[in-house]
């Protein structure tokens, strides 16, 4: 049960994107079709898990009794781009379309301050291994459905009317805000 527990707490009440506001660029750069947009969370979903599964062996196993925890974002950066790397290596080679259409925002996800948050947060939050790598995948689970609906709003809103002040970014903020606000009411889910 524990398990579900952060499962839940962390794909929804605490919400990478919309409730700590962690991962704004690649949510408003990569959100303009759903098949980027996936690519992306699934993408991430895997650094964000693989980062995580490697970076608190390290903490807890080497940097905590050599009392090397000043250097933990420094590690953990070094760690985060390493995936990134493997992961644009194996996407170049097996779906370079979906490598291509990513552009830049692939590379971005070394410094994608999801990644790191969410491995900091299971340090902070003293999880044990299990606890982190499931912390992890619902945060990381999360991120992926924040950027799939983000990229159906997109989709809605090509095709409404928005006021001419509103056009463009300006309403991209104002329907993240209401999406950030609509998951606020998840805050009472769990206690």
């Amino acid at each position: 049960m524990d398990f579900l527990k952060i499962f839940i707490q962390s794909m929804l009440i605490d919400n990478v994107v919309f409730i700590q506001y962690l991962a704004i660029c690649p949510f408003i750069g990569m959100t303009s079709e759903t098949g980027k947009a996936t690519g992306m969370g699934l993408a991430t979903t895997f650094v964000i898990v693989l980062a995580t599964a490697v970076t608190w062996p390290i903490y807890r196993l080497v940097m905590v009794p050599n009392q090397l925890e000043f250097l933990q974002t420094l590690i953990f950066i070094l760690v985060i781009a390493s995936l990134v790397q493997l992961v644009e290596f194996y996407l170049k080679k097996s779906a370079p379309a979906l490598y291509s259409s990513m552009g830049i925002y692939l590379s971005l996800i070394t410094t994608n301050c999801a990644v790191l948050g969410i491995t900091i947060n299971c340090i902070k939050k003293n999880y044990n291994y299990g606890q982190s790598l499931v912390y992890a995948f619902g945060s990381a689970i999360g991120f992926l459905l924040s950027m799939v609906i983000m990229s159906g709003v997109r989709a809605k809103l090509k095709t409404a009317e928005v006021p001419k002040a509103f056009k463009g970014t300006p309403i991209l903020y104002v329907a993240a805000g209401l999406l950030s606000m609509a998951f606020l009411g998840f805050k009472g889910l769990i206690k």
